[in-house]
């Protein structure tokens, strides 16, 4: 397929998984402790992916593993704990809005730490798409207040979620998604989630109750779609193109989950409905020129 366009099938494809991670983290937090949500989601896509990381187990890069942890704990161990005890405060519009940042991250710690080159049309693409999704959050209902801790950690989530993405593009990009992706959640992630899971009294509390196997479903759909495959498609997306554009797929999935706020029965704003064409606008802007890489 050509390059051009695998990449935005693969930014729509991620937009629809990752844009309904939010709704699964909120029913997750139904039935377990924001905790026991983030260690289940890495231990179950690090089980999901362990044949990938047995069968290219020789071609482990030993002399990267110092850059091959700090991605798989910036990107998909810290965070995978910070949303969930975020969103047991705020709403998922606002949860979206902040994680709409992480373009921004990227041009910065790319910037800073890479020496990555950003044009000033996409800094104004990025921007443009930006302020449609801060409407999409002011046009949301039902949020009370802005609260400072939960949005704090939401930034820190999102700024680590850059400097995974900087790091491999920049260190581990001749990696395929398919050995980056088993590495990282087998040989990296899978015991610090198990230790983590265990800390939490996970075995001790779980009792086998129809409501527990419920939460484990969305939880685990959560890890599969939302972690696992969503990794293998991210890994693959920032090898054909550059960790701006990996990043911009935060800027389209606030629309997704306004789309599930209205299939659970909320009502879709004009406000919403605006930013929703401002976003996709911003992208388009930024689509009518070739993106250097």
């Amino acid at each position: 397929m050509n390059p051009e366009k695998e990449k935005w099938i693969l930014l729509i494809v991620l937009t629809l998984i990752w844009g309904s991670s939010f709704i699964l983290i909120k029913k997750g937090l139904e039935h377990f402790d924001p905790y026991q949500v983030g260690a289940l989601r890495v231990l179950i896509a690090g089980v999901l992916l362990s044949p990938l990381a047995i069968i290219h187990r020789k071609k482990f890069p030993q002399k990267r593993i110092k850059w091959l942890v700090l991605a798989a704990f910036s990107g998909n161990f810290i965070p995978m704990f910070l949303f969930p005890i975020a969103e047991t405060q705020i709403s998922s519009s606002v949860a979206g809005i902040i994680n709409s940042m992480m373009p921004i991250f990227v041009i910065i710690v790319g910037g800073l730490f890479w020496k990555s080159a950003t044009t000033g049309r996409q800094i104004l693409g990025v921007s443009i798409s930006f302020s449609g999704a801060c409407l999409l959050m002011l046009g949301s209902q039902g949020e009370t207040g802005i609260k400072f801790f939960p949005i704090l950690l939401l930034l820190i989530a999102t700024f680590l979620y850059a400097i995974s993405m900087t790091t491999v593009k920049a260190k581990l990009n001749d990696i395929s998604s398919q050995e980056l992706s088993g590495f990282v959640f087998f040989y990296v992630l899978f015991l610090p989630s198990l230790l983590a899971l265990i800390s939490t009294g996970f075995f001790g509390e779980f009792k086998g109750t129809s409501s527990e196997f419920l939460g484990l479903g969305y939880v685990s759909l959560l890890s599969i779609f939302g972690t696992g495959l969503a990794m293998l498609l991210n890994y693959r997306l920032l090898k054909i193109s550059s960790p701006l554009f990996a990043s911009t797929v935060t800027l389209l999935m606030p629309i997704v989950a306004v789309l599930w706020g209205v299939l659970d029965g909320e009502r879709l704003t004009a406000i919403q409905f605006t930013g929703g064409l401002i976003i996709i606008g911003g992208l388009i802007f930024l689509r009518s020129k070739p993106i250097k890489q």
